[in-house]
């Protein structure tokens, strides 16, 4: 009965996906706040949801810009356009949307600099009237590397574990939390998602028979291949550059250690070697090297080898204990969570200079993964006891809650760029 409970909830969780399933709450801000207008968009009026109000909350969530009220001015024509009214913004939004057959909308829309008095850049951007916030989330890419010479991350989507009780959840939603979808229903635990490269499959652990197995899952199809089932644990799953094999934990020898796999399940081989325990793999993204962490020097701290094993070197020397690290977009840097005096912190380290920076006020913080632009840091934490999604700026300086309205997070992990 419990079985088919689980099954039926699954059912209605795919057929009916939430809209807002996370509560956002931002602080801090950038050292710069750019002054930003956006124009409501003429026809918008007509539609169910407001593109300019989803594109004004997706740059505000960045800290980076301070959006100013349009009082109501709407206006697609740049010729129109009476600089002397803004004089209080550096960049200001216009555009309009027309309806077209089959469903589609049109969205046509320019970024003027009211600095210069010129167009920046002016784009049409068209898809289905169901895919209002797709859209949206489209402008606000454009806008962000227009106005920061970085691509925008408001277009991936974020993956996470949502527990109620007993019943797990994993889960897929957009970065800002709408458009939830469930891709495993369980009463047991779910642990360690990971993303492949094209963000169009996640790996990760299930104990639904009772112990801890790996898969590999696509979003599209919902099949999946199970990776490993040896007896002991299979855990932590992480995928190489390429896509074409992931490295996982094993105890299937003793200790765990980590392997790797090819994508299809085959052709396990070992690559770490200690009598203790190496975890928690992640490639860097040139795939040549993997950081990992190991309690081999007596706590567990962060090591580095290469991807094939072999030229381990420790990396992490400061605090009690540092653990699950992951590689920057750029393979620059590291950021991980740093246990010293009963606290977690979620903290970053240079590879070069060897500088560790705390990002967070510290708490229960666990789980980091970068934002594919290396801008921002997904993290896991809780407040009153209740697990909640957290983000912070690489420099620590912008801050941003994303509290659930039912159940508690975990296991967080930030999704690559999507293909346009």
């Amino acid at each position: 009965m419990l079985l088919r409970l689980a099954g039926l909830i699954f059912l209605l969780c795919l057929a009916f996906p939430a809209c807002a399933i996370l509560d956002i709450e931002v602080t801090g801000a950038g050292e710069h706040q750019t002054p930003v207008a956006i124009a409501p968009f003429a026809g918008e009026d007509s539609l169910d949801q407001r593109i300019t109000e989803i594109v004004a909350n997706d740059l505000k969530r960045t800290g980076l810009f301070k959006l100013l009220e349009t009082s109501g001015k709407k206006t697609s024509d740049i010729k129109a356009i009476d600089y002397s009214e803004w004089t209080k913004v550096e960049a200001l939004a216009i555009g309009s949307i027309v309806k077209l057959p089959n469903d589609y909308l049109e969205v046509r829309f320019h970024l003027l600099d009211t600095v210069k008095k010129n167009e920046l850049f002016g784009q049409a951007v068209s898809a289905k009237g169901t895919q209002i916030r797709a859209i949206a989330h489209r402008i606000s890419d454009l806008i962000y590397f227009k106005l920061t010479e970085s691509p925008g991350v408001f277009s991936t989507r974020i993956a996470y574990v949502n527990r109620q009780g007993k019943y797990n959840r994993l889960v897929v939603a957009d970065s800002d939390g709408y458009g939830e979808q469930t891709l495993l229903a369980s009463n047991q635990p779910i642990m360690s998602p990971a993303w492949s490269p094209d963000g169009e499959t996640l790996a990760y652990v299930s104990f639904e028979q009772g112990r801890a197995l790996v898969y590999a899952q696509s979003l599209s199809s919902r099949q999946r291949v199970l990776l490993a089932s040896f007896p002991g644990s299979n855990s932590a799953p992480t995928w190489s550059p390429d896509g074409k094999q992931l490295a996982i934990v094993l105890t299937r020898d003793g200790s765990s250690q980590v392997y790797l796999v090819r994508a299809d399940g085959s052709d396990h081989r070992r690559i770490s070697s200690s009598d203790t325990i190496d975890t928690e793999p992640n490639f860097s993204p040139d795939g040549r090297s993997i950081i990992f962490t190991s309690d081999r020097g007596g706590s567990a701290q962060i090591y580095q080898m290469s991807a094939n094993g072999g030229n381990v070197e420790r990396l992490t020397f400061d605090g009690s204990n540092n653990f699950s690290p992951r590689y920057s977009p750029d393979g620059k840097s590291f950021v991980f969570t740093h246990f010293n005096e009963g606290i977690f912190h979620i903290a970053v380290q240079d590879f070069e200079t060897r500088q560790v920076q705390i990002l967070t006020p510290g708490g229960w913080e666990k789980k980091p993964s970068f934002a594919p632009n290396g801008k921002l840091v997904l993290f896991a934490t809780e407040v009153r006891g209740r697990g909640i999604l957290a983000t912070v700026s690489s420099d620590g300086r912008v801050k941003e809650k994303m509290t659930p309205q039912q159940g508690d997070i975990r296991e967080p992990t930030w999704g690559p760029f999507v293909k346009q």
